[in-house]
């Protein structure tokens, strides 16, 4: 950004009303805006009282005020908070004389952020910490979040694209002076450099994703028809979610639900009872379906006949209230959804086992994007293995390079970051 840049506003704090209002102003005008509202210069990084007039001279509000000269603030420029009373008629007229101002104007979704990444002031990783911070639901995603934010994920990419700089390096000198005695070949150190590299980024693709985290762990339902899979499924989501009834077919089509249980997401799917005869076409499609459901499951729960449910499901003995119960000799869980007997202990071990393979709380989880950036330099770094050619060993350390920058943000596309800040709220 520069001093051209025009300045933006907008209220950054929650939906009003509220105790406080916060307003931030961002840009090179940001400091007039301020003496312009106050009718006095405020003291740098301390708050101050004062109150705010239009330009007629009417009091707005009385609110505490800081400014930020730039460039260490937030967004890198100037800087000011208006701290407000949180009514929505003070803001909206705050932010209307604000309006008023020459080369002012209101911030689009996530422009400050935005600025702040144009400015140097966080990475690419870091907004996207940021953003997925701003949608976390459960303190696993918050705690992921956060380490994003913090920059662990940035700072572990600077170590790696330094230590591919300086396996370059040896290159360098290999092409140099490779019609000299001195340097015909990298040294003997170089191979068991590049080895180590790529199995440190081996390791981190082999990590759980964030998607899962937001998306949720997806545990299904499956069995035949009337084995206790939509009863149970609802006793697990705590509502009517789910149609039960003693008729064969009844759910037709996959059922799904997004809860958290103990801080971790969960993706519950309850599935068509799976029948060989007797379906008729609606719920022949709702088979094929469940069937599908089975492969995208991160657990399978199966209530049906003993050992015939998908490789790995957990081996569930339902309706141990009926009369004609039929017990499981391997079961994992036996329960009963209508007393709940059973149930409290099968939601603790999906969360023990969820937590198992999900990104561990505090510990920094690779986003899509990020992993296919991770994943481009591991390639290169494995394809130098099967090189003499000094040339083209240097080629592929130059696309790692290019790899590690475009995952922090040192080069990057339009469309992509419109896509990103796209997601945060306008005063963010």
């Amino acid at each position: 950004m520069t001093a051209t840049s025009p300045t933006i506003f907008a209220v950054s704090s929650g939906a009003a009303p509220a105790a406080i209002g916060v307003i931030r102003i961002s840009g090179p005008r940001a400091g007039e805006a301020l003496r312009a509202l106050t009718g006095r210069d405020i003291p740098e990084r301390r708050a101050s009282l004062a109150s705010l007039r239009s330009h007629t001279g009417d009091v707005l509000d009385q609110a505490l005020v800081l400014w930020f000269p730039g460039p260490a603030t937030a967004t890198g420029e100037d800087l000011a908070e208006l701290h407000c009373h949180g009514g929505r008629a003070v803001l909206a007229a705050v932010c209307a004389e604000l309006g008023s101002m020459a080369d002012l104007r209101p911030a689009e979704e996530g422009e400050f952020t935005r600025r702040a990444f144009a400015n140097g002031r966080i990475d690419l990783a870091e907004a996207e910490g940021l953003a997925d911070l701003l949608e976390a639901e459960t303190e696993l995603q918050r705690a992921a979040a956060m380490a994003s934010v913090g920059g662990a994920l940035a700072g572990k990419v600077e170590e790696w694209r330094d230590a591919v700089l300086r396996l370059s390096a040896q290159v360098e000198a290999a092409l140099d002076f490779s019609d000299e005695d001195d340097v015909s070949e990298v040294s003997a150190t170089f191979r068991e450099g590049v080895g180590a590299l790529a199995g440190e980024l081996g390791n981190w693709l082999d990590r759980p994703r964030s998607e899962r985290l937001k998306e949720g762990f997806r545990v299904v339902l499956g069995g035949p028809p009337n084995c206790g899979k939509s009863t149970l499924f609802n006793a697990l989501v705590e509502s009517e979610a789910a149609i039960t009834s003693p008729v064969a077919g009844t759910t037709r089509d996959v059922i799904e639900r997004s809860i958290a249980i103990a801080g971790v997401a969960f993706v519950l799917v309850d599935t068509a009872g799976l029948r060989g005869e007797g379906a008729e076409e609606i719920e022949a499609i709702g088979i094929a379906r469940a069937q599908g459901e089975f492969s995208r499951a991160d657990l399978v729960l199966w209530l049906g006949a003993e050992g015939e449910g998908p490789e790995g499901a957990w081996e569930i003995a339902a309706r141990m209230d009926a009369s004609d119960f039929d017990a499981k000799s391997t079961a994992d869980f036996t329960v009963s959804a209508i007393t709940l007997e059973g149930v409290g202990e099968l939601k603790q071990a999906m969360v023990q086992y969820a937590r198992g393979r999900l990104p561990k709380p505090g510990e920094t989880a690779l986003n899509a994007r990020q992993h296919a950036r991770l994943n481009e330099a591991h390639e290169a770094l494995l394809a130098t293995s099967g090189l003499d050619d000094f040339l083209l060993i240097g080629e592929e350390l130059r696309r790692a390079r290019l790899a590690f920058d475009q995952l922090i943000g040192r080069s990057t596309t339009e469309d992509m970051l419109d896509a990103l800040f796209g997601r945060f709220c306008i005063g963010k």
